[in-house]
């Protein structure tokens, strides 16, 4: 067994251990194996390993692997910051994109995604720790964004991302993701937008995401071992 099949299988125990701890079906949360500045034999031995879903932060590199790994029923998310002039590239390789959280990008993305594929699977990011650092709109700014994006084409609203401040403090860990599932239960709520997805959670802090509803938990460092980046890197 490859140490990425390894730490594949140590991943899904965890996941399936933190969620039976909190009366959820494992089957209930997806692993989205984050394989940025990672090879494309590294995502080939995952696969092997059992996994299909695979995020990407940046574009050029992102076709570059798809290019490669076109023989595999693989399904691409993309997880980095957006610019507007990627948008048409974006709305045509990807399945799924959890970073949105400007309108204006929701709409191009709307407008370039190609008829014939299915709709665009959108998160919204949220930025709920308030870093300067981090994309993500404001949780004052989500009702009105969420409302706008589900009635564009194309696309299809699933749910929220969130890229919490990183803690140690699990008492940090699930205020932060609680707040992040308090805002997709106010959206269904109020405007009666269906919301099925929770993209949060990441390989320090995943038992905490699944306790507070985590659909999807992206986990890179954990997989495929630490990054190392590129001295420039193209989003």
């Amino acid at each position: 067994m490859s140490t990425i099949a390894k730490n594949i299988a140590k991943i899904g125990e965890r996941i399936r251990e933190a969620a039976h701890a909190c009366g959820r079906p494992a089957e209930a949360i997806g692993l989205l194996a984050v394989s940025k500045t990672k090879p494309s034999a590294d995502i080939r031995a995952a696969h092997a390993a059992g996994v299909c879903d695979f995020g990407e932060n940046y574009l050029q590199e992102a076709l570059v692997k798809q290019a490669e790994l076109a023989d595999l029923s693989l399904i691409w998310h993309f997880i980095g910051p957006i610019q507007s002039n990627k948008c048409k590239t974006i709305a045509e390789h990807f399945a799924w994109v959890h970073s949105v959280d400007r309108l204006k990008i929701a709409e191009r993305l709307s407008s370039l995604r190609p008829a014939q594929l299915p709709a665009l699977n959108i998160c919204l990011q949220v930025n709920v720790s308030g870093e300067a650092s981090k994309s993500g709109c404001t949780p004052e700014e989500l009702p009105q964004l969420a409302a706008a994006v589900s009635r564009l084409p194309g696309l299809k609203l699933r749910g929220l991302m969130a890229i919490p401040e990183p803690t140690e403090e699990h008492s940090a860990q699930h205020a932060a993701f609680a707040r992040v599932r308090g805002l997709a239960e106010q959206l269904q709520a109020e405007q009666q937008i269906e919301l099925d997805t929770l993209s949060m959670g990441m390989s320090h802090d995943l038992e905490a995401a699944i306790a507070e509803g985590a659909t999807w938990v992206r986990i890179g460092t954990a997989l495929f071992g630490a990054r190392g980046y590129p001295a420039s890197t193209s989003i």
